[in-house]
């Protein structure tokens, strides 16, 4: 973990802290229920608020999905650990990344920042400083569902404490909540935007690279389908969420495909 990243995650705990205790300790409605000694919602807040932050650092500091060296793949299957490697037939050949110079699956991609390449790369977030791949990408999901809830439950509560009689004091007693509710916006549109798309995709099978770069990328390019790798929503969603394995997408793609690329 570099020094980028430790800054970041710090910037993510200390902002998350800030705003669910300056919640709690100014007058609005989480306050008035913990004055009349209603402490279940208050203590659902904290703790959907603790769970985001786990999930995050879940999230950021996991293996995306790294495509490891071939002899560590080999040594890692004799000993039985890690997550199992899916086999290929012997007449599918994978070609070698340029930068790391190891064998690339397909829907893989190497990334610059983390200088690895990723099994089924989907974007690199700079606000995670991490990849998300094909094992993380389940996660972040549940991450940015969660992070949605405390977000929109976040800015009812800063609504609740803002009141709009006029006096000279007016912006001295809203300026903490007023700059909550508007901070909190922002991230519950980016949220929102960023959980919509990826669910979108996700029911498609396809990746953010894939939808953004298909013109330059070749297995897209010289395919017969539009999206070699869609086999339905149903499937679609259960492969993504409930498979426990990495994927072999070759063989998905040369069903499809009567012609190798």
């Amino acid at each position: 973990m570099g020094p980028g990243g430790r800054w970041v995650r710090a910037a993510h705990t200390a902002l998350s802290a800030a705003l669910a205790l300056g919640l709690l300790l100014h007058r609005t409605d989480l306050q008035k229920q913990e004055e009349r000694g209603e402490l279940l919602q208050p203590l659902i807040f904290l703790l959907l608020v603790l769970c985001s932050i786990l999930l995050y650092f879940k999230v950021s500091l996991m293996d995306p999905g790294f495509v490891k060296p071939e002899e560590e793949v080999k040594e890692g299957e004799d000993k039985g650990q890690g997550v199992v490697i899916p086999q290929l037939p012997g007449d599918i050949k994978l070609r070698r990344c340029g930068y790391c110079l190891l064998k690339q699956p397909m829907r893989a991609k190497h990334c610059q920042q983390c200088q690895h390449c990723v099994r089924r790369y989907d974007h690199h977030c700079p606000w995670l400083e991490n990849c998300v791949g094909e094992r993380n990408h389940p996660l972040f999901i549940v991450y940015l569902s969660v992070q949605l809830v405390v977000l929109l439950w976040g800015g009812h509560v800063a609504w609740s404490g803002l009141y709009f009689e006029q006096s000279r004091e007016w912006l001295q007693h809203n300026i903490f909540l007023l700059v909550s509710f508007l901070l909190i916006l922002i991230f519950t549109i980016v949220v929102l935007l960023l959980l919509v798309s990826h669910l979108y995709l996700i029911s498609c099978n396809t990746t953010t690279w894939e939808f953004m770069s298909q013109h330059r990328i070749s297995y897209l390019r010289h395919s017969e389908l539009e999206n070699p790798f869609d086999q339905g929503i149903i499937l679609n969603l259960w492969r993504f969420f409930c498979s426990r394995h990495l994927t072999a997408w070759e063989n998905i793609y040369f069903h499809k495909n009567t012609e190798p690329v």
